[in-house]
C-alpha cells in the first residue's frame, strides 16, 4: 500500500533530521554518563591504602599481612615494598638520598594496596583500617582520606546531574518525535479517513504507517550514531585520549540505545498519531 503524497517526502526527510538531532543529544548525554562513571571507577581504584610496617617486623607477619589482603574483597592489587625499593623510589622522586646524611634508612617497608571501586570510600577503609591494624608489624596505616571524598562527591554529582539530564532529554525526544510523526502524518489524513470508510481495519491501516515510522527512525538513529562516531573520534584525535574513557562496550550500549530510542518512539508515536484520525469524524478532517 503506497501511503505517501506529494510533499510527504519533504516533511519525512524534516522529520527524519529533527529526529537524528534528538538522538545524539541523547546518545551523548549517555555517552557522557558512561565516560564520567569509567573515569571515577578508575580514578578511585588507583587511590593508594598504605600500611607502613615496623623495622623489626617478621618475614612470617608479613606474609600474613599479604595472604590476608590477596584473600579480601576490596583488594585489587596488592603490592609489598621494601625498605631498599622505598629508597629507591624516593631518590628518583626527590633527587636525593636521605642515607648519605642520616647513616642510615629512615623509609620503611610498606604494603600498597589498590582498592576495588565499591570499597574506595572513607566508612569502607576506616573498617579496613582497624582490621588491618589488629595485624602485628603494623606501624600505621595511610591514604588520601581528602581525596577520597572529593573524588565520591564529585562523582555523585555528575551522576545526577548526567541522570536528570538524560530524563528531560528522553521527554523532549518523546515529545518531538511524537510531534514530527504527527506533522508527517498530516498529509496522510484524508487518505487514512478513506480506508477506513472502505472498510480497512485499524490494524491494517496502522501497519504500513508504524513500518515507515520504524524506518525512519532507523534511519535517524543510525545517522546521529554517525555523528557521536565523529565526536569519539574528534575527542580521541584531538585530546589523546584512548580507548581508556571510551570501552567498546559502552560504545556499543550507546549504540543500542539510540537505536531502540529510535525505533521504538517512532513507532509508538506512529501508532497513536494514526490513532488520533481513526477515531476523527469524516468532517473534522477539514477543521484542522
Amino acid at each position: 500500500m503506497k501511503v505517501r503524497k506529494p510533499g510527504f517526502l519533504n516533511i519525512l526527510l524534516t522529520s527524519t533530521i529533527s529526529m537524528s538531532l534528538v538522538l545524539f543529544l541523547v546518545g551523548l548525554v549517555f555517552l557522557l554518563f558512561f565516560v564520567a562513571r569509567d573515569m571515577s571507577t578508575y580514578v578511585k581504584e588507583n587511590l593508594n591504602l598504605s600500611i607502613i610496617l615496623d623495622d623489626n617486623t617478621g618475614k612470617l607477619d608479613e606474609q600474613r599481612i599479604e595472604k590476608f589482603l590477596t584473600g579480601s574483597p576490596y583488594a585489587k592489587s596488592v603490592d609489598y615494598i621494601s625498605k631498599a625499593d622505598a629508597l629507591k623510589d624516593h631518590i628518583s622522586s626527590l633527587g636525593e638520598n636521605p642515607q648519605e646524611f642520616l647513616g642510615y634508612n629512615p623509609l620503611k617497608a610498606s604494603i600498597e594496596v589498590k582498592l576495588h571501586e565499591v570499597y574506595a570510600n572513607n566508612d569502607s577503609v576506616i573498617k579496613i583500617e582497624n582490621k588491618l591494624k589488629s595485624f602485628a608489624g603494623v606501624n600505621r596505616i595511610v591514604y588520601q582520606k581528602d581525596m577520597v571524598s572529593l573524588v565520591n562527591e564529585n562523582v555523585n554529582k555528575l551522576s545526577i546531574i548526567l541522570l536528570v539530564l538524560a530524563v528531560i532529554l528522553l521527554f523532549i525526544s518523546v515529545a518531538l518525535i511524537n510531534n514530527t510523526i504527527r506533522i508527517a502524518l498530516y498529509s496522510n489524513r484524508f487518505l487514512i479517513n478513506t480506508m477506513k470508510l472502505v472498510g480497512a481495519t485499524p490494524r491494517f491501516i496502522r501497519k504500513p504507517y508504524m513500518i515507515n515510522s520504524g524506518v525512519n527512525g532507523i534511519i535517524a538513529a543510525a545517522f546521529s550514531i554517525f555523528l557521536l562516531g565523529g565526536v569519539v573520534y574528534f575527542v580521541q584525535n584531538e585530546f589523546g585520549i584512548s580507548g581508556l574513557i571510551f570501552h567498546s562496550t559502552n560504545l556499543i550500549f550507546v549504540i543500542f540505545i539510540v537505536l531502540l530510542c529510535g525505533i521504538v518512539l517512532s513507532a509508538i508515536s506512529s501508532y497513536f498519531a494514526v490513532n488520533k484520525y481513526l477515531k476523527m469524524h469524516s468532517g473534522d478532517m477539514f477543521l484542522i
